[in-house]
């Protein structure tokens, strides 16, 4: 592996400050956790966005969300088809493995995903369109959330988008047997949140109103 680099020094500085304070003021609970394997009480999905700092927002601790991120916080329907799919292995290790009690997934605002399927959606990015394009056939699991939103104005459009992002992926959530089952037996539960990243708010779906309101 020639081509792997050292790590820059900023974040080996960074580590280094981590060790000597977080860590060994809390080397017990690390121990612990590291002997006792992990007991997490949710999962969140939210997007790569480096925005979108899960564990900040929930002030969580180590151990305490089970974090699977990808672009657009999407998760596609269940499809058992053999091939390789990272978001529904991790759907399927939370909830059959780790028996988590619930399941977040948490949309954001200034989506650059969900931009890149609005511009697809309305034939502005060719390149998303190519077979090749893992972000535009990635980005396809948000179609039909596109299609409820496409008569929004333009000053909307993007932020319905953003919800509708959260709103498939519980909906293809649901496609998946073993969770379906879990949530009909009362042994786990769904969320859909949205995060203003700019106002420092977060929003909640709510299923008797049919929209998000704020937390």
């Amino acid at each position: 592996m020639d081509y792997a680099r050292p790590l820059p020094n900023y974040l080996i500085s960074r580590f280094h400050g981590w060790r000597a304070t977080t860590y060994q003021d809390n080397k017990a609970w690390y121990r612990r956790l590291a002997e006792s394997g992990q007991h997490p009480r949710a999962m969140v999905i939210s997007c790569c966005d480096s925005r979108v700092h899960v564990t900040s927002i929930f002030g969580a601790d180590e151990g305490e969300f089970f974090i699977h991120r990808n672009v657009a916080n999407l998760v596609p329907p269940y499809n058992p088809d053999g091939e390789y799919h990272g978001t529904s292995a991790a759907v399927e290790y939370a909830v059959t493995s780790l028996g988590v009690a619930h399941i977040v997934v948490l949309g954001h605002s200034n989506c650059g995903g969900v931009k890149g399927c609005h511009d697809m959606c309305r034939g502005h990015a060719p390149q998303l369109e190519e077979k090749t394009s893992f972000v535009g056939r990635w980005m396809d699991i948000l179609k039909p959330g596109f299609e409820r939103v496409a008569h929004l104005p333009d000053d909307a459009i993007l932020q319905a988008l953003e919800k509708e992002a959260v709103l498939v992926s519980l909906e293809n959530l649901m496609s998946f047997p073993f969770l379906a089952e879990a949530v009909a037996g009362d042994r786990l539960t769904l969320h859909g949140l949205w995060n203003n990243t700019g106002e420092g708010t977060l929003e909640h779906y709510d299923p008797q109103r049919g929209g998000f309101v704020p937390v």
